[in-house]
């Protein structure tokens, strides 16, 4: 703009009656400051339907007099002696982009900065989100309905309809794949899903829209040859396998239909049962590393969240002693505590029709009960919890761990089965030696958890002490019923074509208390066996004896 244009844009700005939520006047020049107030006129001009938010410096603004700025916005410091462009431009995410102008008013020099208004993703400086409360600055965690206007902002591309699709391009078994997930999501509609015709069923299933192949029916149900409709988005998830050394030693790509290839890919994993993780661990003789469950959840929340925008793949890194997730774009809601805490779901959406359909067809649960459920899981099997790390741009990497960390947390975990999801997620930090609060650290000392001098904390000795005295125990006590019917279903979940009753002795069996006698130890199994039966847990297919085959139940 040249100075005519930028005195005609002041002079408008300073009309205004009062100062808005997109619009910010300053004296003098604070860098920190500055940052702050761009994030937070970006996305109050969001908020507001305005185009652009701005920060006007040498305005006093108790009465709009032009009192004059002298700095020169392009070469004046910052901290760490940056360039304040530079150091502005590395501290804002996502950056929608600003400009500076020196305006040669007329009452004396002014610097104006415009930035873009937020779209889809909130602007934060320096990992914060800010918003602007009458003359006020205040962090946006707070405001979750402006948050969620914020992400809401922005078009859904997931649920925009591909002019060149057909139904042709989706795969039948990957739509008869759908059909068999919609009847176990919404058993009471089972009996006519099978009569309906494609569309209306994709119709209803919220995955096309009124006939029309919507991106997300693409990605969800579409062949692998028409995934190049979805140009220039990408569709792809990539599967690294890595040894000790981080060197890649094998992996592939996997395309549409992900209803198909998300299947594929998990049996591709080397899931490969494992005696004992950690030295008299009370573990069943045998346990797998990674919660099938858990590995599905983790992989279709990449899937339902990818920015596609970005024409970035999704990741999925086989490590020997972990599981890694990458999806592009920032992670939504405001933290993982968030999404665990709070009763309701989570409702801001970055893919909402592609996230309905995933939940229709039995890919994800609600937005963030998924994720709860994740932690439990891996609290269920004395395991670390996920973790997730959205600290850098345009990136959420999620780790599932499937190796004891600490000897002391695996052991106070098989101790306190009661312990609350808050508590277990604090000594999961701990046992990480990531930094807790002082009131963290107070509630979990008073508590007898955790030993140490704050910050260097650890999982308490006199609970590690008493956990191992209790190992000979526990193994004589043995597990409540509850538990044993748990690794059943787990079973059963893993062999959906039926176990026979042999194959569940084995997996029972050596779990009892030490005390039982051999016959004690059968009658256990078996009365087992016949209390899920007569629950509906289990159901026989009809022979007796150790060859009857088992399937869960309806």
């Amino acid at each position: 703009m040249d100075q005519a244009q930028l005195n005609a844009l002041l002079d408008r700005l300073l009309l205004e009656r009062s100062e808005r939520d997109w619009l910010e006047f300053k004296q003098g020049l604070d860098a920190e400051l500055l940052g702050r107030n761009l994030s937070a006129v970006a996305n109050s001009a969001c908020v507001r339907s305005q185009p652009y938010g701005y920060v006007v410096f040498g305005i006093r603004d108790s009465d709009r007099e032009v009192v004059g700025a002298s700095f020169d916005p392009d070469h004046v410091l910052a901290k760490g002696n940056q360039l304040l462009p530079i150091y502005l431009s590395t501290q804002l995410r996502p950056n929608p982009g600003f400009d500076s102008f020196v305006v040669q008013h007329a009452s004396g020099r002014v610097v104006m900065y415009r930035i873009h208004r937020a779209a889809g993703d909130p602007v934060k400086f320096q990992g914060t989100a800010w918003e602007k409360v009458g003359t006020s600055t205040t962090q946006l965690d707070s405001r979750p309905d402006l948050l969620r206007s914020i992400v809401n902002s922005e078009r859904d591309w997931s649920g925009e309809i591909c002019s060149d699709a057909t139904l042709m391009d989706l795969d039948p078994v990957a739509i008869q794949k759908a059909r068999e997930e919609y009847k176990k999501k919404f058993p009471a509609t089972a009996d006519q899903v099978d009569e309906w015709p494609d569309l209306t069923f994709l119709n209803k299933a919220k995955v096309t829209k009124q006939g029309g192949i919507t991106n997300a029916a693409l990605l969800l149900l579409g062949k692998s040859t028409s995934s190049g409709l979805l140009t220039p988005a990408v569709a792809n998830i990539m599967w690294v396998v890595k040894d000790g050394q981080g060197a890649e030693i094998g992996g592939r790509p996997f395309h549409p239909p992900f209803i198909l290839a998300s299947d594929e890919l998990f049996r591709s994993i080397r899931n490969i049962p494992i005696r004992e993780l950690a030295p008299g661990s009370l573990f069943p003789s045998e346990i797998q590393p990674y919660d099938p469950w858990v590995i599905r959840e983790a992989l279709h929340n990449c899937i339902a969240h990818q920015d596609y925008s970005l024409r970035a793949r999704i990741q999925m890194v086989e490590n020997p002693d972990s599981l890694l997730f990458t999806n592009a774009g920032h992670f939504l809601p405001t933290s993982i505590e968030d999404v665990i805490q709070q009763d309701a779901p989570w409702d801001i959406y970055r893919n909402r029709w592609l996230a309905d359909a995933m939940f229709s067809l039995n890919m994800i649960e609600t937005q963030g009960g998924g994720i709860k459920r994740m932690f439990r899981e891996q609290a269920r099997r004395f395991l670390p919890m996920p973790d997730f790390d959205f600290s850098r741009e345009n990136r959420v990497f999620v780790t599932i761990p499937g190796k004891v960390i600490d000897e002391r947390y695996t052991r106070l975990l098989m101790r306190v089965t009661d312990l609350p999801l808050d508590r277990i997620i604090l000594l999961d930090r701990v046992q990480r030696h990531r930094r807790i609060s002082r009131e963290e650290h107070k509630q979990l000392k008073s508590e007898g958890l955790v030993e140490g001098r704050y910050p260097n904390l650890h999982i308490s000795g006199a609970v590690a002490r008493a956990t191992g005295e209790e190992v000979k125990y526990v193994r004589a006590k043995g597990l409540q019923d509850a538990q044993y019917e748990e690794f059943v279903i787990r079973l059963l979940e893993e062999m959906p074509h039926g176990v026979r009753r042999s194959d569940i002795d084995n997996l029972i069996l050596p779990m009892l208390p030490t005390v039982m006698t051999p016959a004690q130890k059968r009658n256990k199994v078996h009365n087992l066996i016949q209390r899920m039966s007569r629950d509906g847990t289990i159901l026989n297919s009809g022979a007796r004896g150790p060859s009857s085959l088992w399937v869960l139940g309806v």
